[in-house]
């Protein structure tokens, strides 16, 4: 097989191999291996929900009691013997990540979790992505803001153990006993002060069978790295240019290629003539695929411009004649009916729609392929390698294990990077002219024939106390009906092609119910999805079904507020269900000064979200005035349990704000008759830096225990507050999004 990729550190396959990984194995590999490699053998555990503090008690949901992330953990747990981590002669620490770096920073998390673990230099510690492999399935995959959260005790375990004996192996060399030894800065340290570096002990590490001294990860107390603000360790590659992306991989004779696509979504090619662009300069070849026409050239700047000349002669589109009126009529008509409220109470009822949106990350779709006889190999960002890897082996006729898929760093994601239409083109392509290809979608490609967020629609009720003899301030009952265009949870797994379409819709409801609590004693609550079939190219979008109906559900408690004429911050002490939930809206309430004196045109919102076992309030003050909303404050405080790198923290909740301005005021898809009308940034108006606020502060609160998810966490409670803050400033109930549409 072709491998043009750095093959310097043992593949971890190597001990995959023979089944699950007992001790008698794992004793076996090390001894075996010229340098130490150590397996993960810790057990995780399950974070329990808060306690309720009772208003009109509410039973618990699901996602209280299991959610995505859970399973996420129980996934990485199953595989956590196949995780390895190496310390090589050379003094590096390397492990290798499991998970795709799309810029949330999740390579510098766990090379802080590695580095404290082991007592070594942060610049010591390597943190290469892992190819696919099939054997981690799942525990591979990027999503639900459990990456940190899934491996925070594998990682601790491994580190543990290869200090453990590194520790060993030094007492033996200098004949002391190991219990008086010391680590620090990639090296073990005796007492009169000599030292060894990690690399110079890494084979007689490797020889030892049975520790001197306690395998158990460090105390919390004896953290030094876990919980600092910590820069990026890649931020000088990414500033400089020198961090490698898809299109930056170094493959001879890659030709870059692009593709013709249809006017209307996944319409077919029913006949083309590619003459003219065949006797264009630099061209090398014309490909037609089940997406379009390929064009490979040298150049792809060649390659573009002899696009336009290839003559296609299109069929259908799977949704030609839909546009936005026909998708809300369906969707609305999806809803159930409410349960009728009874004669003695009040009620607040509220209807929203929320429009598609594209994921547009910086870094279009792309890829890189070499299929040959026999075997393939691809560069890839994928946040479901294992399904890339599946992908396109069926696409050319190969096994998966005739595949080898590498995992590189992905400019941007929010969800759309789970997806691999790029890798199984490029396949394609390469298996028909017989040469490496660089492929690339142009930004309208990715604009119109990318993925996007369901369009969805909301109808919610509370029921408050009337004449009922309780307080008439208490919530009876609360109903959310949520109906939306089928999200593709399929193409994600494996299990599908480029143009193969989501038909499960228990995939879907199992999502929903894993993801979606009320954090309210509301009394009874019901919650619920309807999916509506479309054979369109959606996708999990960040904070995939919360971003919209908790963002409605925040809009409802302000407007249940409103109806019992109380504050939108008691109102939500009051029925909130924990103590750890009040701790956060505090925090925003009283940095962000809550009910000050605003000036007529402007005004505060509020809102909260609590999922992946973590919490967040955000607060902001939004300026009407103009001609267009603005957010010139923001305020937000999360609780997200132990805190890895409060850097990271901050860069998260900050990006999801951006990402709650854009969805509530300014971005959105239309579609007409079958096509999606924007085609890049300049008519897809998601929110630049003169729409960010002018203030932000991110305050991290509690800190104790494991770490929850903070990846997706803090989008719904930005985009409830703006919305929030934008219907006190205007005297309006914003009902569709995002408002300026």
């Amino acid at each position: 097989m072709p491998t043009h990729a750095s093959q310097d550190i043992v593949p971890s396959e190597d001990i995959a191999t023979g089944g699950p990984l007992t001790r008698r194995r794992f004793l076996t590999y090390v001894v075996a291996a010229p340098v130490l490699t150590v397996a993960a053998c810790s057990a995780g555990a399950l974070i329990a929900p808060g306690k309720a503090y009772a208003v009109v008690p509410s039973p618990p949901q699901p996602e209280n009691i299991l959610d995505l992330g859970d399973v996420m953990v129980a996934a990485t747990k199953q595989a956590q013997d196949l995780l390895v981590l190496q310390v090589t002669k050379d003094n590096r620490i390397v492990f290798r990540l499991p998970r795709a770096e799309v810029g949330q920073g999740i390579t510098t998390a766990l090379a802080m979790v590695v580095a404290d673990e082991i007592d070594a230099r942060l610049v010591d510690v390597d943190v290469p992505l892992e190819d696919a492999r099939q054997d981690l399935g799942t525990a591979q995959s990027t999503g639900g803001s459990s990456s940190v959260r899934s491996l925070w005790d594998p990682v601790r375990s491994i580190a543990a153990e290869a200090r453990a004996r590194l520790v060993t192996a030094a007492a033996k060399r200098w004949d002391l006993p190991a219990n008086s030894l010391s680590t620090r800065d990639t090296a073990v340290w005796a007492p009169d002060g000599r030292s060894a570096t990690y690399g110079s002990l890494t084979e007689a590490a490797a020889q030892v069978d049975d520790p001197a001294v306690s395998t158990d990860p460090k105390p919390s107390s004896e953290y030094r790295l876990i919980g600092t603000a910590t820069p990026r360790i890649d931020a000088r590659s990414i500033a400089t240019g020198a961090a490698k992306y898809a299109l930056d991989v170094d493959v001879s004779g890659a030709v870059p290629t692009v593709v013709v696509r249809p006017p209307t979504l996944k319409g077919k090619v029913k006949s083309y003539d590619a003459s003219a662009a065949l006797k264009m300069p630099g061209v090398v070849a014309v490909t037609e695929l089940p997406s379009g026409v390929a064009i490979s050239a040298k150049t792809f700047d060649q390659a573009l411009k002899a696009r336009s000349a290839v003559d296609v002669t299109w069929g259908a589109g799977t949704v030609d004649g839909v546009s936005d009126a026909d998708i809300v009529a369906r969707l609305t008509a999806a809803i159930p009916p409410m349960t009728p409220a009874p004669p003695t109470t009040q009620r607040v009822d509220a209807t929203f729609e929320f429009a598609f949106v594209n994921h547009a990350p910086m870094e279009v779709g792309s890829a890189v392929a070499d299929v040959r006889s026999g075997s393939a190999e691809v560069w890839v960002a994928s946040k479901s390698p294992t399904g890339a890897q599946s992908a396109v082996a069926k696409a050319v006729g190969l096994s998966a294990d005739d595949v080898t898929l590498h995992v590189v760093r992905g400019g941007g994601s929010f969800g759309r990077r789970i997806y691999y239409e790029p890798a199984v083109e490029a396949a394609l392509v390469s298996q028909a002219i017989g040469k490496p290809v660089k492929l690339m979608w142009t930004r309208n490609d990715d604009m119109r024939h990318g993925r996007v967020r369901p369009r969805s629609h909301h109808q919610l009720r509370a029921v408050y106390a009337g004449g009922t003899g309780l307080d008439p301030r208490d919530v009876l009952t609360y109903e959310h009906r949520m109906s939306c265009v089928e999200l593709d949870l399929g193409s994600g797994t494996g299990q599908a092609l480029v143009d193969a379409g989501y038909v499960n819709p228990t995939i879907g409801t199992a999502f929903f119910n894993l993801s979606q609590s009320c954090p309210y004693n509301f009394g009874p609550v019901t919650e619920s999805l309807n999916e509506v079939s479309y054979d369109m190219p959606t996708a999990a979008w960040r904070s995939v079904y919360s971003a919209q109906a908790r963002t409605a559900e925040e809009i409802l408690v302000d407007e249940i507020a409103k109806a019992m004429g109380t504050d939108p911050v008691a109102t939500r002490r009051k029925f909130l269900k924990t103590a750890e939930a009040r701790a956060v809206l505090d925090k925003v309430a009283t940095e962000g000064k809550w009910g000050r004196t605003m000036s007529s045109g402007t005004a505060q919102g509020v809102a909260l979200h609590a999922e992946y076992r973590s919490i967040a309030a955000c607060l902001v003050e939004i300026d009407c005035r103009g001609d267009k909303p603005r957010v010139t404050k923001a305020v937000m405080a999360l609780d997200v349990g132990r805190q890895v790198n409060p850097s990271g923290l901050r860069a998260q909740a900050m990006g999801s704000l951006m990402d709650g301005i854009s969805t509530v005021l300014l971005a959105g898809n239309h579609l007409d008759n079958g096509a999606f009308r924007e085609g890049s940034y300049s008519d897809f108006k998601y929110a630049r830096q003169a729409d960010a606020p002018l203030e932000c502060e991110v305050h991290l609160v509690g800190g104790t225990g494991k770490p929850g998810g903070v990846g997706e966490l803090c989008v719904p409670a930005a985009a409830g507050a703006v919305a929030n803050a934008y219907a006190r400033a205007t005297g309006t109930k914003p009902r569709k999004f995002p408002i300026n549409f």
